[in-house]
């Protein structure tokens, strides 16, 4: 039986991909989250690294323990560049991740409010690294491409550090979503198996040790703690996954 997985082809996600492309027994499929999330609820895949978001907007979904992407700090992959000297207005997002989107608003909600001008006005642009030539007033860029964006005149936001600045938690960007139904004895080995070579092959993320991929108590309050955020904010309206 071929184990249908999605892995994201971001530098940031390599450490939990070890080998899974030349497992004859998987087929990997590399997309954005986004692109990933409507295969994996009609069941084209059994498990993708999704933004950890969608594990609760969606009913019958599992989540494999302890294996995600997160921060305790900064993440340097995930930043947003506001443009000085005015209100945010609008705000250009690059749309490969749900979760980095319902962070922004949820920081733009709770710690930047005074900074915004009613309720921003959100739009998916095309990932450059050059965002200040854009003219949304807030860019928020993700991946390799957030990693090596220049900020030019722009002041700089690392997500990953707002966050934690702000609830005193890690942050999850990403964990492993599970379709429902999915046969985990098949499917859990395979995704652990791929965070041990990545692990032994020294994957290099592109972070500089900013990201981790083995999630402790602290890292499952701070995912916790974001659910709980998001459905109060009426982002998400699913109850937490179960846990494999």
């Amino acid at each position: 039986m071929t184990i249908r997985i999605g892995g994201v082809p971001y530098g940031v996600g390599a450490p939990l991909l070890g080998g899974l492309d030349q497992d004859p027994d998987i087929e990997l499929v590399l997309a954005p989250p986004t692109e990933m999330i409507p295969d994996l609820r009609a069941g084209r895949l059994d498990a993708a690294l999704l933004s950890s978001i969608e594990a609760i907007r969606y009913p019958g979904y599992t989540v494999a323990a302890k294996l995600g992407i997160a921060c305790k700090q900064e993440i340097r992959s995930v930043r947003a560049f506001r443009k000085r000297g005015t209100k945010i207005k609008t705000v250009g997002c690059d749309q490969s991740s749900a979760t980095t989107v319902a962070l922004l608003k949820l920081l733009l909600t709770h710690v930047h409010k005074d900074e915004t001008d009613g309720e921003p006005e959100f739009s998916t642009i095309v990932p450059t690294r050059q965002p200040d030539a854009l003219p949304h007033d807030l860019v928020m860029l993700i991946g390799d491409v957030g990693l090596e964006a220049d900020p030019g005149e722009r002041d700089e936001w690392d997500l990953g550090t707002e966050w934690v600045e702000w609830t005193g938690l890690p942050f999850v960007f990403a964990v492993w979503v599970l379709r429902p139904a999915v046969e985990h004895e098949l499917v859990l080995p395979a995704l652990h198996r791929g965070r041990e070579l990545g692990r032994a092959r020294g994957a290099i993320d592109g972070t500089e040790g900013a990201a981790h991929y083995e999630l402790d108590d602290q890292d499952m309050a701070g995912l916790r703690r974001f659910w709980n955020e998001c459905r109060a904010l009426g982002l998400a309206d699913q109850p937490d996954p179960e846990f494999w």
